[in-house]
């Protein structure tokens, strides 16, 4: 039986408050004016019967007289392989000129996530065909990464990228506040790299209501966990985890809510972790692994969006100046697939390639301030031009064993074989003839 009230007693921004009993944590309401018009709601806030919900499609016009009738249920997401190839709003509404979909479960989103006992150890590599992620800090199924990021860095290029040439059975897209001409790029490229059919899209732009932001994290991993637990080794992209954060902000403080660091709620961290916590490797089934763009604004990683994302996640890639930068990426994970599920040899050419790299820097850095250059420096400039030119561009499109060859032959021609601080049996086996 659908509970109705007709008393809303304030109306703040897009959030309205009414007394109601019997209500639960995040359930949906349909708000229905004097004159006919409806809106869907939810609820976000219960203090004893006041209940405080947020307008899906914002509260402008909206009377204190209007009818609140609550639905008994949370926010569902429809699940079926139909799903795949469309393309939805943050509420779950297509937006890609198709029909509904009919014939769908429905499954609740932001659930808990998967019982420790239910997980197993990640142990499988995903190529990405991107040598700074594939050699240096290789992605790992089950693995949730974020990609830390100044705004106007090509990080949804990046996105686009690891979606057309992962290896993974479906793809699914969290489009979080993207501008109209990123989701029509998304939508090019996946189409144009032919896995729009394996691919499922939640967008949500700058124009869309706030509170739906908050919705396309959770319907994305709604049906990821859906096509895990069949079998799917699944990989979600989301774009911008900030903009999330922001959106919760923007409630929390409507909500006259106690700020936490620069305004964001004391539940930050949760919020987070709630969503990222939903990567898994399930026995005897599929996977879900995730990566996530977060913005720093000005640049700064001590902002409390990337702050709390790093004490979350598995590591982080580090996008600079166009660029996955080497030294600021971590994947935690990579020592389970390095020389286990890739060649021996990855983790000797990651290991000298890297320190190389550094020293060349340091030549870099030395020469700027005036000191002369040697015969010595002139390799390590040589091998910084070739190591950035070869491996950190992003248009670069390599599979991992031909770059670790690509690797062993950059070293080769610049340095001698007792320069580069690997063993000699390896030396022996890999260093190309001729050099």
């Amino acid at each position: 039986m659908f509970k109705e009230y007709t008393h809303i007693t304030n109306i703040i921004g897009d959030i309205i408050e009414l007394p109601a009993e019997g209500i639960t944590y995040r359930e949906l309401a349909v708000i229905t004016n004097p004159e006919g018009d409806t809106s869907l709601a939810q609820v976000i806030r219960i203090e004893d019967t006041k209940v405080s919900l947020q307008v899906f499609s914002g509260a402008k016009g909206l009377s204190n007289s209007a009818k609140v009738r609550f639905l008994g249920h949370p926010m569902n997401v429809k699940y079926t392989d139909e799903l795949l190839g469309r393309i939805f709003s943050g509420s779950g509404v297509p937006i890609d000129g198709k029909p509904e979909v009919d014939e769908a479960e429905e499954v609740p989103i932001g659930g808990p996530s998967v019982n420790p006992i239910k997980r197993i150890v990640p142990r499988n590599f995903i190529e990405t065909r991107i040598p700074m992620i594939d050699i240096f800090n290789p992605l790992v199924e089950s693995q949730k990464l974020p990609i830390f990021s100044t705004p106007g860095e090509p990080y949804n290029e990046l996105l686009a990228r690891i979606a057309l040439q992962a290896r993974a059975d479906i793809i699914i897209l969290g489009g979080i506040g993207l501008k109209f001409d990123e989701y029509i790029g998304f939508k090019r490229k996946f189409e144009e790299g032919g896995i729009m059919d394996r691919t499922v899209m939640f967008v949500h732009t700058a124009a869309d209501p706030v509170v739906e932001r908050l919705l396309v994290p959770d319907m994305a991993l709604a049906v990821a966990e859906q096509f895990g637990i069949r079998g799917k080794r699944v990989l979600v992209l989301l774009t911008d985890l900030t903009a999330f954060a922001d959106a919760l902000k923007e409630i929390s403080v409507a909500m006259e809510q106690v700020p936490s660091n620069l305004g964001y709620p004391g539940s930050l961290y949760s919020d987070l972790a709630s969503r990222y916590e939903k990567a898994v490797d399930f026995e005897g089934a599929g996977s879900i692994t995730i990566l996530a763009v977060t913005t720093m604004p000005g640049g700064d990683v001590t902002h409390p969006v990337p702050d709390n994302t790093g004490y979350i996640t598995e590591g982080q890639y580090y996008l600079v100046n166009g660029m996955i930068n080497p030294f600021g990426s971590l994947s935690r994970l990579k020592q389970l697939v390095i020389g286990k599920v890739t060649r021996k040899d990855h983790g000797p050419v990651m290991n000298a390639m890297i320190r190389l790299f550094a020293r060349a820097l340091e030549s870099k850095k030395k020469i700027s301030m005036g000191f002369e250059k040697t015969e010595t420096d002139e390799k390590f400039l040589r091998y910084a031009d070739l190591f950035q030119e070869r491996f950190m561009s992003l248009k670069v499109d390599i599979g991992l064993d031909d770059a670790l060859d690509l690797g062993w032959k950059t070293m080769a021609e610049c340095f001698n074989p007792n320069e580069v601080g690997i063993k000699k049996d390896i030396i022996d086996k890999h260093w190309p003839k001729g050099q």
